[in-house]
């Protein structure tokens, strides 16, 4: 059984590794595009971010002002047992949270919609968000913690079947240039996008392609993977770079996860992560091991199963 203890002081440290220091996969992104980027104001952001991300992880604090808004996702093996059972885990997991606002310190950044009611520890009716997946012939459990900014970054529109390949380039352009050209999102930036579903899951599938996939990753359907790299670079190739500077570093990578939707509709949504990529993922064990994971491995071959049974067990025993 995963005792609570464990549980807790695991999401303690994934909260602060998750507000400090930047993901290898991201951070080696980045570092790229500053040898590559030939506008010099963007040029100068992504240098300068990259002292200040360096800077952040040797003096221990947040490596930006705006902590954004701590969520989790759980992922929780077929086998597990979890002492206290989710009730527990989910009490452990926003305890992490508000003592992370206090300690890091984090930005209380949650408030009621109407009355703005503070509680300074970023917990609240709906707060933080926990979404939970599932793993087979497992006896583990996954934490991973992203800090995403709450207020923009992201878009959604219905398109219909006939618009096609040609419709979703469009519509990714038009977000790319309205968040580049108002503010609306801190590039570079891993963008997510989202096809398919009912309207909330296709929102859900972009934000966890772009919080929960590592930078090089690529879909397993080889056309959605050339969708991906092509839309990298078409990203790159509109003229802006850093935070809306005149550029050719706006997108470090770009994921595409799909679900089954109406046979009358094409829904699609679009999300930047942020210049601050920030996430963190462990694996707990009920022997009291805990593994520090750089990829949260959220979308496996159990998640992107097609069929109505699970067959494909064999191939995730090593995951």
């Amino acid at each position: 059984m995963i005792p609570q203890s464990l549980i807790k002081a695991t999401a303690d440290q994934l909260m602060a590794k998750a507000a400090i220091e930047i993901p290898d996969d991201y951070l080696s992104g980045l570092e790229r595009m500053a040898d590559t980027e030939q506008g010099d104001l963007s040029a100068f952001v992504i240098r300068a971010m990259l002292d200040n991300y360096k800077a952040a992880k040797e003096d221990r604090r947040a490596m930006c002002a705006d902590t954004g808004v701590p969520r989790w996702y759980v992922k929780i093996g077929n086998e597990a047992q979890i002492e206290g059972g989710p009730i527990a885990l989910e009490t452990s997991l926003r305890r992490a949270v508000a003592d992370a606002t206090q300690d890091i310190p984090l930005r209380p950044n949650r408030v009621h919609p109407l009355w703005r009611t503070d509680h300074n520890n970023n917990c609240g009716i709906g707060a933080p968000e926990i979404d939970y997946a599932f793993h087979p012939d497992a006896d583990w459990i996954e934490l991973t913690t992203v800090h995403k900014g709450g207020l923009f970054g992201s878009d959604y529109r219905m398109l219909f079947p006939a618009d096609g390949i040609d419709g979703i380039k469009r519509f990714y352009l038009d977000t790319l240039v309205s968040f580049g050209k108002r503010g609306l999102a801190c590039q570079p930036a891993i963008i997510g996008i989202g096809l398919g579903g009912s309207k909330d899951i296709c929102m859900t599938l972009g934000k966890q392609a772009a919080c929960l996939r590592t930078v090089g990753s690529i879909n397993p359907d080889p056309k959605i993977a050339a969708l991906e790299e092509e839309f990298r670079d078409f990203g790159n190739s509109i003229g802006m770079g850093a935070m809306g500077f005149m550029g050719s570093s706006m997108v470090v990578d770009c994921h595409i996860e799909v679900g089954y939707c109406h046979t009358g509709g094409l829904p699609m949504s679009v999300h930047m992560f942020c210049l601050s990529s920030r996430r963190a993922s462990a694996r707990v064990y009920k022997d009291g091991r805990v593994d520090m994971r750089g990829d949260p491995n959220w979308f496996t071959d159990y998640m992107r199963r097609d069929g109505v049974d699970w067959d494909g067990a064999t191939s995730l025993a090593a995951e």
